[in-house]
Order: structure tokens, then C-alpha cells, then sequence
């Protein structure tokens, strides 16, 4: 039944992802489907079942109402790199108060703490990622917290309690949500362990340097 919903939810990401209308045309990410889905599968993969059910729940009210959610997100992160633009869309975004603002900010510490650990851990694998704080945020590249912010400012309250649960519950027991999405993700790719592909980062990074 999980892997059911993450194929159900990772086709609906794809469905509104590949229809975000950008101002310079069709973005190059776009256009990479597997790349995609290899990223998304890596974080659902983390959730439980119901908190899962949920969020496929927040995708398929949004299709009812003709909402894009990855359209809402972007605009969400046009708020730090492009606040004029930002401005002008706002009034057709969906309102989040200030008690869902708090739960977003409460799950963001967490995450934001796992990224740093995950960043020292495995620095050879981390550094081909996003940077990870929002005054990072660049026009062509957007922090993982900046990211992330809007990606949650997309969920509904019961798809944020059940993962700030989650996240709390994951904290407590000294896991990381964060580096088991990482695992999955390079497990996708092959590799056993996140030090494996990491000392394969090094080697490739290296070897970069080493061809300059």
C-alpha cells in the first residue's frame, strides 16, 4: 500500500511540476522526469502510510480545484530572490496563517539542523546539492531552506501536524528524516550507503580538480 501511494503521489508531483508556467519558458529540470522522481521517491519514502495518505490527499483537492501546488511552491520562493514578482502573485495564493507559519517554522528547525549534520557528514555528496540557508538564495538557485519554507507552506494542516509528529518522533528517537532521504535517494542511483557515495563524490570531485 505505501509504495502504491508514493507511485500515486510522485505521478501527481510530476503531473503539476512539469506544467509550472516559467517566465523564460520551460526550465531544464522539466524535462528530466527520472531525475525527478528519484528525488521525490527519496523523501516520501521516509513518511508513514497515514501521513503518506494525506498529503495524496492535499494533491488531489488541489487538482479538484484547479491548483497547481509545485506552481504555489515557486512562487512561495519567489518571495527571498524576486519579492517584486512575488508581490504581484500573492493575491492569487492560498492564505497561511500565523498558527500553520509556527508549525512550518518548528518543522524547519529540525530539518535545518539534520541538513547541517547530514552537510558535515557526508561533505563530498552534500556540496552537489542545494546550499542550505536562505540568505544563499541566489536568482538561479534557491536554499534548501528557502525551499523547503514553500514546499510546506503548501501542505494542509493535517498533512503538517502528522509530519511535525513525524519529525518530532524521528528527532527524539536521534534519527534524521533528512539523511534517510538522502540514503534513499543515493540508493536509487546504486550505491549501499551514504559513505559509499560519498568517497565516489570525493573521487569524482577530485578528479574534476585533477582535469582543470
Amino acid at each position: 500500500m505505501k509504495e502504491r501511494l508514493i507511485e500515486d503521489i510522485v505521478g501527481l508531483e510530476w503531473e503539476m511540476f512539469s506544467q509550472v508556467k516559467n517566465v523564460g519558458g520551460q526550465a531544464p529540470c522539466q524535462e528530466d522526469k527520472d531525475n525527478f522522481l528519484v528525488m521525490r521517491k527519496g523523501q516520501a519514502g521516509t513518511w508513514t502510510e497515514e501521513l503518506l495518505q494525506s498529503y495524496y490527499d492535499d494533491l488531489q483537492d488541489a487538482k479538484a480545484q484547479g491548483r497547481n501546488l509545485a506552481t504555489e511552491r515557486y512562487a512561495y520562493m519567489m518571495e527571498n530572490s524576486f519579492p517584486n514578482e512575488f508581490e504581484a502573485m500573492a493575491k492569487f495564493l492560498p492564505t497561511v496563517d500565523d498558527d500553520t507559519l509556527a508549525v512550518v517554522q518548528e518543522i524547519m528547525k529540525v530539518y535545518l539542523a539534520w541538513r547541517v549534520a547530514s552537510h558535515h557528514k557526508y561533505p563530498h555528496l552534500s556540496i552537489q546539492g542545494r546550499a542550505i540557508y536562505s540568505y544563499e538564495d541566489q536568482p538561479w538557485q534557491t536554499s534548501f531552506e528557502t525551499y523547503l519554507r514553500s514546499e510546506l507552506k503548501t501542505y494542509s494542516p493535517k498533512t503538517l501536524e502528522l509530519l511535525r509528529a513525524l519529525t518530532l518522533e524521528t528527532k527524539e528517537a536521534g534519527q534524521s528524516l533528512e539523511e534517510q532521504c538522502l540514503f534513499n535517494i543515493v540508493k536509487q542511483y546504486g550505491y549501499e550507503s551514504l559513505e559509499q557515495a560519498d568517497r565516489q563524490s570525493e573521487q569524482a570531485l577530485q578528479g574534476l580538480i585533477d582535469n582543470l
